[in-house]
């Protein structure tokens, strides 16, 4: 069999990922009824529900929405881009089977997209194995489906949702809980429904509530009405998990033709003027809703409202930040005797640094190369299993790259994400990377790969 191999590395210290994803599987309905109210099971079979038998995720009475997270298996002939970034699917592996599905006699089958869709992105022992080979001590998990969940029209079919969702989260962890964790979702369609569900998750040790930021039915997450669930998070001492995503738009009801998000407008350009690049869709996307949180939050006093909040900006980068808050600074400063809000205690960039932790993957070099201002504000995130995912040994290649100490190497791999959660490291550490993966007999060679990397290979001709 082939045997996949890597460089040797070695690490002394604890790694958190702090953004990794699950994709939700149908245990979440099967199991339903042991969680829920027969109320609650009655408004989740009405508002969002799994059918076994065709497949697919009806919402709102919709067939075929979300983008398949409980789909197990993978379909032939295609990847599988929420589950296929596992230990040493790298990029170029990815590129190489993209190639394949462009001619009918190479494309994968059956047999190779189950082996691809990796069983960790649903449950926790084949996780933990992962993780073990990817480097990564320490995880918070994430749903996928993010798109879907602020649609729910149903506030009491919300709330059953986000109560089987986060109690098949919480049971998943216990396969290990020095090691595996989740952020909880919250029904923000009913302000009292989602106080209520941070005090339940809380009490079970969640960490993290995690918030769509997004205008979706007029409930962008900053208005006053969810006053009760920033008390609550200040209570418990959860964080707010502001997570981004791409805006799709199939969900809105007839007749609702509000934006209701930065990602909407880049979507709707990448449609209108024909762009067949995926950058903007896959970058600028989460960059736009995060941004507009970020800038919002600083700019109309939140933090220092809620002075016990912190929150996690989510898989939006990390790169475009120091502008924006040095920006955030600078209109302050310049306007601050015509704000018709109440004067900030201090700069938005201060407010930042004390309350506030952002994202990055391992393949984003410039924060390394500023360690100055992100030290103390940066935590890791491998994004795994989604196509862009990556492991830790890929992070701390970059910033050897860039020569950063190791000292912050530690504390952007780790130590920042665990000061904002409050946890403990593990009493063990992956400290060897794993330099070996047996691989079946189709997996790509050396030369395929490199062949597919050629612009040309992804050409089809007619």
């Amino acid at each position: 069999m082939p045997v996949q191999t890597f460089a040797p590395m070695t690490k002394d210290f604890a790694t958190f990922d702090c953004d990794a994803h699950v994709t939700e599987p149908p245990k979440i309905w099967e199991r339903a009824h042991a969680y829920l109210t027969k109320d609650e099971l009655e408004a989740l079979k009405a508002t969002i529900w799994w059918d076994t038998e065709s497949q697919q995720l009806i919402v709102n009475g919709k067939a075929g929405a979300g983008i398949g997270s409980p789909r197990r298996g993978g379909i032939p002939g295609t990847m599988r881009v929420i589950t296929n970034a596992g230990p040493g699917v790298k990029h170029d592996i990815q590129r190489a089977l993209n190639v394949r599905n462009l001619t009918p006699k190479t494309a994968l089958t059956q047999e190779h997209v189950a082996y691809l869709d990796h069983a960790g992105s649903y449950e926790p022992e084949p996780r933990l194995r992962d993780m073990d080979l990817q480097g990564i001590d320490q995880v918070m998990i994430i749903p996928t489906d993010i798109d879907t969940y602020p649609w729910l029209q149903n506030a009491l079919g919300a709330k059953a949702f986000c109560k089987a969702y986060n109690q098949w989260a919480y049971e998943y962890t216990l396969a290990d809980p020095e090691r595996l964790f989740f952020a909880a979702l919250l029904p923000m369609q009913n302000p009292q429904y989602a106080m209520e569900e941070v005090y339940r998750v809380a009490a079970q040790g969640c960490r993290v509530a995690l918030v769509r930021p997004m205008d979706a039915m007029g409930n962008y997450p900053i208005q006053p009405k969810y006053e009760p669930v920033w008390n609550a998070l200040e209570e418990t001492s959860m964080v707010y998990g502001m997570h981004p995503f791409p805006a799709g738009g199939n969900l809105k009801p007839p007749g609702y033709a509000e934006q209701y998000s930065g990602a909407e407008l880049i979507r709707r350009t990448i449609s209108t003027s024909g762009l067949q690049h995926s950058f903007l869709s896959n970058v600028q996307n989460f960059q736009a809703e995060a941004a507009l949180w970020v800038t919002t939050v600083l700019m109309t006093g939140f933090f220092e409202r809620h002075p016990k909040i912190n929150a996690a900006v989510f898989e939006a980068s990390s790169t475009w930040l120091s502008f924006l808050v040095d920006e955030c600074d600078k209109a302050y400063r310049l306007y601050r005797n015509e704000r018709q809000l109440p004067p900030l205690k201090r700069l938005p960039s201060e407010t930042f640094c004390q309350h506030c932790i952002t994202g990055f993957e391992g393949d984003e070099a410039p924060p390394a190369r500023f360690p100055e201002f992100y030290r103390d504000i940066l935590a890791w995130s491998s994004d795994v299993y989604h196509h862009d995912g990556d492991d830790a040994w890929r992070a701390i290649e970059t910033m050897q790259q860039c020569g950063l100490p190791v000292a912050d190497q530690a504390k952007f791999l780790g130590a920042n994400a665990r000061r904002l959660y409050n946890i403990q490291a593990p009493a063990t550490v992956i400290r060897e990377r794993v330099c070996e993966i047996q691989r079946p007999d189709w997996w790509p060679t050396d030369e395929e790969v490199q062949a597919a990397l050629k612009p040309e290979a992804s050409v089809t001709h007619r």
